[in-house]
């Protein structure tokens, strides 16, 4: 582990402080780790898609919209390969809250969020991503089929 200095001025660091509390970290350096991570996927997002990651595509939808629900639902039908789960929620009497996770190549992922966000009467979709580096290839089954595990990038 590095360890470096920082200097805030007494406004700034109080702002900090009140930030750390809020969000329950046990210290500032756990809050700039943090802060560091996040920036640096920011930034990373702002690349030409590469890799694989994981992501949570979140969106709502008015379920009363005609066939707009079999649409979303077809969608990751056709899109199997990169859905692992979904989440449904009622909002209210229209509104329904939907969050999907996906896994696989960034360029196929965020492709494939684009289209659902884009369909007719779908609103706030959001797209979380995160960027993951192969881990090791090995083999599980009786066949010696090979397959990569992925963690998060550092």
């Amino acid at each position: 582990m590095e360890r470096f200095t920082i200097s805030l001025d007494a406004p700034l660091a109080s702002q900090f402080d009140e930030l750390i509390a809020a969000r329950g970290y046990v210290n500032r350096s756990e809050a700039v780790r943090d802060l560091i991570r996040g920036a640096i996927e920011h930034d990373r997002q702002r690349e030409p898609p590469s890799g694989h990651c994981v992501a949570n595509l979140s969106y709502v939808y008015n379920h009363h919209e005609r066939e707009l629900a079999e649409r979303l639902t077809g969608l990751q039908h056709d899109h199997h390969d990169l859905t692992v789960a979904a989440m449904h929620s009622h909002l209210d009497h229209n509104n329904c809250l939907e969050s999907v996770i996906l896994r696989g190549p960034t360029a196929d992922v965020r492709r494939f969020a684009d289209a659902l966000s884009a369909e007719s009467g779908v609103r706030h979709g959001h797209l979380n991503l995160i960027a993951l580096e192969a881990e090791h290839l090995h083999a599980h089954d009786e066949h010696g089929e090979a397959h990569v595990h992925y963690r998060p990038v550092r």
